[in-house]
């Protein structure tokens, strides 16, 4: 039996609809990522296409880490619809680093709301600098390596440049596993222990070092070595 379409359902069931009555919060993945598709295909209206593209990612997260190519690719898709997730996707992150922007950033949650969407989405690890001004907050932030799936190189030379340029009084130095786990290697280990030592020559202040996962079920969604007691 073919799906009924958007239109043909009860106006109760209708997510757009549904979510002019009762606000965004209400409404499932599944319902969001319908309206934004609009349409469906030949069998399946909207909600069906968004159910199954929930059913091949699991997560946003690793929806969001698809590029636009890649979803236009995806049956049912297209250019156009695979735009329009894109720009949503993308202004989901943009809105979570405005929030956190116009406060302190001084504590692991704070960057893990600041870059973790953006870094989740990524399937190669990256480093990041954050500077910092005398009160914590954001002066600016910088990529300083973009490395292969399973190890990010970056000299500390390289990762102490921008806080030398802009002149920052202290920084906090993040980067994601792509796999998720933010558990630290020895590799991890052995660069925060190069970084404590540069920030101490150069005297800046250091506020941690900040592996980003993604959170599931009795894993962090982060790992701070200044709560491990590292720093």
């Amino acid at each position: 039996m073919a799906a009924l379409r958007i239109r043909e359902l009860p106006e109760g069931e209708r997510p757009r609809e549904r979510l002019m009555r009762l606000g965004a919060s209400a409404l499932s993945n599944a319902e969001l990522i319908a309206i934004l598709l609009r349409t469906g295909m030949k069998g399946a209206n909207a909600v069906d296409v968004a159910h199954q593209l929930i059913d091949r990612f699991k997560t946003l997260n690793e929806l969001a880490r698809c590029t636009p190519r890649e979803l236009a690719s995806i049956k049912a898709i297209g250019p156009a619809k695979a735009a329009q997730l894109a720009a949503a996707l993308e202004l989901a992150s943009r809105v979570a680093h405005e929030t956190v922007t116009r406060q302190r950033v001084d504590t692991p949650q704070i960057v893990c709301d600041l870059l973790g969407p953006e870094l989740r989405a990524l399937r190669k690890e990256s480093l990041r600098i954050l500077l910092l001004d005398t009160r914590y907050q954001l002066i600016r932030q910088e990529t300083v390596s973009l490395g292969t799936m399973n190890e990010s190189l970056a000299h500390p030379r390289e990762i102490f440049r921008p806080a030398l340029v802009y002149s920052a009084y202290a920084v906090i130095v993040a980067h994601n596993h792509p796999s998720g786990d933010p558990s630290p290697s020895e590799a991890d280990h052995r660069l925060t222990r190069r970084l404590a030592e540069a920030a101490a020559l150069l005297q800046i202040t250091l506020l941690d070092h900040i592996i980003i996962g993604t959170p599931q079920a009795g894993r962090a969604a982060y790992f701070s070595f200044k709560e491990a007691g590292v720093l």
